[in-house]
């Protein structure tokens, strides 16, 4: 018996979506008929361009997601847009490098940046959705995290680590909440690994590319287009009673 996932009708909103991961899970929602809403933060004309390519009433809507005011406009815009949301997919984050012998200024500002984009903005726009959710009846969060929230990172990407390791916990305090549960949200969480994205790039040049193969157990390194099922079937209610989990893609790189 074939599995057919039919998003038509429900919007979604992915951060991050003009590119990499945020991508490929923009366009497996729309192939599954779902109207998404296409965050970017400086891509403007990809993000624009691959709205037009995913139908079904995609727009694009730019924010800096350090800003917390800029976080507030576009779910407003959102809204405004579409009316609603069924969908929200933080996958939006930074990972900024600090070498443990840098000045204070420069670590500080690592931190802080890593943290306002990986952790605090997928707070604000958690609680903003959540707050329609119940307006409407429910609706479902997919924060994309990474391994490292498990297993940690190198000491210059401390504050990556820390970030994810935040939204899984964040994600966990929503699922766990009897009052959300029985509003009809439900939050998820998926880890990937080593992805192959220009984020992940740059790791590669700094560290060498056996950082990434040397510890996978598959053939090839994860593509981006092989996340987009996962999100599409926690997106679809399919998977509801799998709540507050975290799903690792990381091609058995570690188990937790």
């Amino acid at each position: 018996m074939a599995l057919e996932i039919d998003l038509s009708g429900r919007v979604a909103l992915v951060t991050g979506a003009s590119r990499g991961i945020g991508r490929a899970l923009a366009e497996g929602l729309a192939q599954a008929g779902a109207t998404v809403a296409v965050h970017y933060h400086r891509n403007r004309e990809a993000a624009e361009a691959l709205a037009a390519r995913l139908g079904h009433g995609a727009r694009a809507f730019g924010a800096d997601l350090a800003d917390v005011a800029a976080c507030r406009r576009l779910f407003d815009d959102v809204l405004a847009a579409y009316g609603r949301l069924d969908v929200l997919v933080n996958n939006a984050g930074v990972a900024i490098g600090a070498e443990l012998d840098a000045s204070v200024e420069t670590w500080q500002d690592a931190w802080e940046r890593t943290m306002a984009v990986n952790l605090r903005a997928p707070e604000l726009l958690c609680r903003l959705a959540i707050q329609q959710f119940l307006k409407q009846g429910g609706g479902r969060i997919i924060n994309i995290a990474s391994r490292a929230a498990f297993r940690g990172d190198t000491p210059e990407y401390m504050a990556y680590a820390a970030s994810k390791g935040g939204l899984v916990a964040l994600t966990r305090s929503i699922a766990r909440s009897p009052k959300l549960g029985h509003a009809g949200i439900r939050a998820f969480v998926v880890a990937p690994g080593f992805t192959r994205t220009d984020m992940a790039q740059d790791f590669i040049d700094r560290y060498g590319p056996e950082i990434a193969l040397g510890d996978i157990a598959l053939e090839r390194l994860t593509e981006p287009e092989d996340l987009a099922p996962i999100v599409v079937l926690l997106a679809s209610g399919l998977a509801d009673h799998a709540t507050g989990c975290t799903i690792d893609m990381n091609a058995g790189s570690y188990v937790h």
